[in-house]
């Protein structure tokens, strides 16, 4: 089975939680790894945002399967590869899990998939 989760996330909205709530949204939604490494990008919230949709899009994708109980945002880290990309760490996930993040200046859109049995990438 394969399932999908969406998100868009409009940057300026991610801006004024911070500027609002400041280390209390923080600490709530990111890991220090995710916080320390949006943090040192030139523009933050751009990159606050892209993890935060990409955590939405991931928790729409777990609970779509009917199968996994509730996870916290902190649960679902968001790292990168040694290329760049994005990939999701989730303790105690037997599942293969993939997600893509892009963004504007205005905007961050995350989508991920969940694949369960056969799936790209699962070795036999």
């Amino acid at each position: 089975m394969i399932y999908i989760g969406n998100d868009l996330v409009e940057v300026d909205r991610i801006q004024t939680l911070i500027e609002r709530w400041a280390d209390r949204f923080l600490l709530r939604i990111f890991t220090p790894d995710e916080i320390t490494y949006c943090q040192r990008r030139a523009k933050p919230a751009l990159h606050f945002a892209g993890r935060f949709a990409a955590k939405e899009a991931v928790k729409k994708a777990l609970y779509s399967s009917g199968r996994i109980p509730p996870v916290l945002f902190r649960q679902i880290q968001i790292h990168r590869d040694q290329y760049g990309a994005p990939i999701v760490h989730l303790p105690g996930l037997e599942w293969n899990l993939r997600v893509s993040i892009s963004h504007t200046t205005n905007y961050a859109a995350a989508t991920a998939i969940l694949f369960h049995g056969d799936s790209p990438g699962e070795s036999r």
